[in-house]
């Protein structure tokens, strides 16, 4: 498989691969175990027995994951930074019909990029790490095509759909901001492919020097447009393509000269399968767990009243930090795990999803015992002293949080086995129970209800997924992958784990 565009048909033979295969950060031979009180509590507090590996090789490999895992952070929240100020400024220079316009335009871009990443990106994360990890070249090359194919949909969609907007509202500005949609999607989307890519390579740090590269890029862009008096919905939009757009082609030229070569002779059409046998599942695991975490905002809304909705929402903002190092984690940990599932068997599942678990969980219990030294500040910066009338559900919230974390181990585990079936089905579980408990206890108790229905879904996420994973391990499969087997649909390996 060729790229779609000439230079990337050529490999730079003078260039040095970083990393020669996906695998644990190595320490030199020369370099010796840490002793001390440190070494003595960590093996104390950590088990080898529990973690699956020994103290020593822990701090051997701290030092190289702490700092794959900060650029991976650093990363993700340079994305979401320049969003978050993006939307601000909008929101500052933009009149209220302007940015309610844009504010739409963005909704629909959201719904288009959780697509996007359950049929290409996370795929691409699970089989990049393990299937087409010899041949990362010709596999990139085989999903630009499948992008340029999407972004064909895209543009058609969404070309059609701002049009329409725009006839039937000429003066109402959303059909600009569609139009703007339509340019930006692909340019967006291409620069998240290859920025992905580099985590194929456990290469976090590449991809953040991307981030930085953009988020300066689409700022500096911005106040150009804003001191000429050319912003709008369109131009905003407009300008994150360019900004995208450019830093994903400076992506893909540093990964011209890094990616292995290899001989890679699968039609795109058999990527494009095996991406869509994963995906679809992928998906509807992102509706199964969106579903408990937005809908008792609108029920809030119908049972008590809208004021509690924003107590909820003020609530679970306090979230967003720890969900956001968590996806952070999530990018760099998914290939890694397929990597090391596809070469050690199903067997390493365990003892790599309770380290993984292990990291998410902790993250989050520092995360909140500081924020709870800190709560009374925290309010008033935040709200500037308002809500602290529900300050003493914090801890509740708090408890679901860290139940979330808990999932996060055993659903990489399943979705680098290739099962994203079995994250679905533990989802749903949840949310059905989560719904059949959240839904009366929110009529009844209101906000602290539908906290606690959320919280019901979170750990039993948790539950669910650890009680799958072993299944899974032990070579017992659930009666939707062997219906899904039986139709046709999808691989032998999601069905029956990975082989050993």
């Amino acid at each position: 498989m060729t790229w779609p565009w000439k230079p990337f048909n050529k490999l730079n033979k003078d260039s040095t691969l970083l990393e020669t295969d996906i695998q644990e950060p190595e320490t030199p031979a020369e370099q010796k175990p840490a002793s001390g009180w440190f070494a003595t509590t960590l093996e104390r507090v950590f088990p080898s027995r529990f973690l699956g590996i020994s103290h020593e090789t822990v701090m051997l490999r701290f030092v190289p994951w702490l700092h794959k895992g900060g650029c991976a952070v650093l990363d993700q929240a340079l994305i979401s930074g320049s969003n978050f100020v993006v939307s601000i400024l909008l929101a500052r220079w933009l009149v209220p019909e302007q940015y309610g316009a844009y504010a739409v335009a963005f909704g629909f871009f959201v719904l288009l990029s959780l697509v996007y990443g359950s049929l290409v990106l996370e795929p691409m994360a699970v089989f990049g790490g393990s299937s087409y990890r010899e041949s990362l070249r010709g596999y990139l090359g085989s999903l630009i095509w499948i992008h340029v194919a999407m972004s064909l949909a895209i543009a058609a969609a969404f070309g059609a759909t701002s049009f329409i907007a725009w006839r039937v509202a000429p003066a109402g500005g959303l059909g600009g901001a569609l139009a703007g949609v339509t340019i930006a999607s692909p340019c967006v989307l291409l620069f998240w492919l290859a920025r992905r890519t580099f985590y194929l390579e456990l290469s976090p740090a590449k991809a953040a020097v991307g981030a930085l590269v953009y988020f300066t890029i689409s700022l500096g862009l911005l106040f150009v447009v804003y001191r000429r008096g050319l912003l709008s919905p369109f131009s905003a939009f407009v300008l994150i393509g360019i900004a995208a757009l450019g830093t994903g082609i400076y992506l893909l030229v540093r990964l011209r000269g890094e990616l292995r070569p290899g001989t890679f002779d699968h039609p795109v059409g058999v990527v494009w399968g095996r991406h869509w046998r994963y995906g679809r599942w992928a998906l509807l695991s992102c509706v199964a767990s969106w579903i408990p975490a937005n809908i008792y905002y609108p029920l809030l809304g119908s049972f008590r009243t809208m004021a509690q909705s924003g107590q909820l929402k003020a609530l679970m903002n306090f979230t967003l930090p720890v969900e956001q190092v968590k996806l952070a984690l999530g990018l760099l940990f998914l290939p890694y795990a397929a990597s090391v599932i596809g070469r050690e068997g199903k067997t390493s599942a365990g003892a790599l999803s309770r380290r993984m678990t292990l990291v998410a969980v902790g993250v989050a219990i520092v995360y909140w015992a500081v924020l709870f030294w800190w709560q009374g500040p925290a309010f008033h910066a935040l709200y500037s002293g308002r809500y602290t009338e529900v300050a003493h559900l914090l801890p509740i919230v708090a408890l679901g949080s860290i139940a979330w974390c808990g999932s996060f181990g055993s659903a990489i585990a399943l979705r680098a086995m290739e099962s994203p079936s079995s994250v679905f089905v533990a989802f749903a579980l949840a949310t059905a129970a989560s719904l059949i408990i959240g839904i009366p206890a929110t009529w009844f108790y209101g906000l602290s209800g539908a906290i606690w229905g959320t919280n019901v879904s979170d750990l039993l996420s948790w539950v669910f997924l650890v009680w799958i994973l072993r299944r899974k391990m032990a070579g017992r499969s659930l009666g939707i992958e062997r219906f899904a087997a039986w139709r046709g649909r999808q691989p032998a390996s999601a069905v029956e784990g990975v082989s050993d």
